[in-house]
């Protein structure tokens, strides 16, 4: 791939990711790759993304392949929460995401981001592991914040990004790394494809 070449598929439907790539300037072209996101019993959650990154990219491929699409970086990732062992995803509804954000209030919790590259056969991966302190959080807060409508598409309920911003008291690690893509793993995954930063 040239360095000037920045386009990459992406199989990933998160606005949020697409929104990171850009600010690396990296152009996106989707791929709509669908797994089984079930957790396997005894997985802990940094296997449990790592294997969705790693089948998101398959499946990605899989496509392109099948399409007879040019070959260039598909990359792929997938973000949990986890609390004391606990696999948090995406809430099933509103009382799913009332008892995640129950969960987390006034406590630390750790948010696992992996990141896989393919282009042929050929598959990187890196995980990014942050933790994240919440204040403590009244019946109030959560009501209001689920009307917003915001925790709804995100793993563990909320969007550091977005207005639970206010309930963070304290991350160690990767800000984008919660937001869904951590840059800074990312950045080092494609350049191991060819692309250049910054």
């Amino acid at each position: 791939m040239s360095t000037n070449d920045t386009l990459i598929y992406l199989a990933s439907a998160s606005p949020r990711r697409r929104e990171l790539l850009q600010q690396l300037g990296v152009r996106t072209e989707r791929i709509h790759a669908e797994i089984d996101e079930a957790v396997l019993p005894g997985e802990n959650a940094v296997a449990y993304t790592e294997r969705l990154a790693r089948d998101k990219a398959a499946a990605g491929w899989h496509l392109v392949e099948s399409c007879g699409l040019p070959s260039r970086p598909l990359l792929a990732a997938d973000t949990t929460v986890v609390l004391d062992g606990e696999i948090f995803g995406k809430p099933a509804d509103a009382a799913d995401a009332r008892r995640m954000l129950e969960a987390f209030s006034g406590r630390s919790h750790q948010v696992v981001t992996s990141v896989a590259v393919r282009e042929g056969e050929r598959t990187l991966l890196k995980t990014s592991v942050t933790d994240v302190a919440f204040r403590p959080l009244t019946a109030l807060d959560i009501a209001r914040y689920i009307d917003t409508g915001e925790p709804f598409d995100k793993a563990g309920a909320y969007g550091i990004q977005g207005r639970a911003a206010v309930f963070i008291e304290r991350i160690e690690g990767s800000y984008t790394g919660v937001v869904g893509l951590p840059v800074f793993e990312t950045a080092a995954l494609l350049s191991e494809f060819g692309l250049v930063f910054p």
